[in-house]
């Protein structure tokens, strides 16, 4: 089976996307029979179709499975009911208090960069000293709603030129972006890291094979050319904590942090820049 892609076209049934998901995740049947605490036999009559699960059976084994959110609304759907879980903009009024939380994060992590990006790397909010970085990027075309902030990083025209060490922030970002295929199964995903891997390799690429070092690095730092200066930034990710709506499920806030005191400086310089001009 293909690990990127279920059997999502001509509507599969129940059956077929609890197995594929199983087999995603490399549970055998008595695993994840034994994980949700019902007979293997019956789980092998709900793959096989001769036996119709319930709504609370079908959202067991999605939460077991570690099923993303919109993806369980689709399980739901195949098994003949309604979605139970909301898709809503961050701008819709029961997301309030999370829309407030998320400008508090993001101003008050300045003078240092910091956004919010969904399930796509779709850019959804920044504070200003990311604003401050893409007017570095020459292609304006990159900026262009709805930006993307991992083609915006690898992008020849974007700020790839300025990115010292791009053939190790590459194999990072590579290694994140599958390691997200392979929980999501997301062909949207699949799509950009062809993408991503089609713009032309760095000459200081990391080795074949190097990528899964990297990936189980504890730090690895991006190192930007801002002008005289380049800046060593250490990134971490922050996601909601058990949340019922889609949006806030695959929103997470990436926040950069200074790795040393020159970067620390030369960024409180640059955001002390851009306030004076405004």
């Amino acid at each position: 089976m293909n690990t990127h892609q279920l059997n999502t076209h001509h509507q599969p049934s129940i059956g077929h996307l609890l197995r594929d998901w199983r087999q995603l995740r490399r549970f055998s049947q008595l695993d994840l029979a034994l994980e949700a605490e019902i007979s293997q036999k019956h789980l092998s009559f709900v793959e096989s179709g001769r036996s119709q699960p319930s709504r609370d059976m079908v959202l067991l084994l999605a939460e077991h499975l570690g099923v993303p959110l919109r993806e369980r609304n689709a399980l739901l759907n195949a098994a003949g009911y309604a979605p139970v879980y909301l898709e809503r903009s961050l701008e819709d009024p029961g997301l309030r208090a999370a829309k407030s939380a998320i400008d508090l994060v993001l101003k008050g992590h300045e003078p240092y960069p910091a956004l919010a990006v969904d399930r796509h790397w779709t850019l959804l909010a920044a504070n200003g000293a990311v604003s401050g970085l893409l007017g570095m990027v020459a292609e304006a075309e990159l900026l262009r709603p709805p930006v993307n902030v991992l083609r915006l990083s690898l992008h020849p025209d974007g700020l790839a030129p300025f990115i010292v060490n791009l053939g190790e922030w590459r194999a990072h970002l590579i290694a994140r972006l599958r390691q997200q295929i392979r929980a999501t199964a997301d062909p949207i995903l699949v799509d950009l890291l062809t993408e991503l891997l089609g713009y032309p390799a760095p000459a200081e690429a990391p080795r074949k094979g190097h990528e899964a070092e990297i990936e189980a690095a504890i730090v690895v730092p991006m190192q930007l050319r801002v002008g005289d200066s380049v800046l060593s930034l250490i990134s971490t990710t922050t996601v909601f904590g058990t949340p019922v709506d889609i949006t806030l499920s695959e929103l997470a806030l990436e926040t950069f942090f200074p790795a040393d005191a020159a970067t620390a400086e030369a960024l409180r310089a640059l955001a002390a820049q851009t306030a004076a001009a405004e």
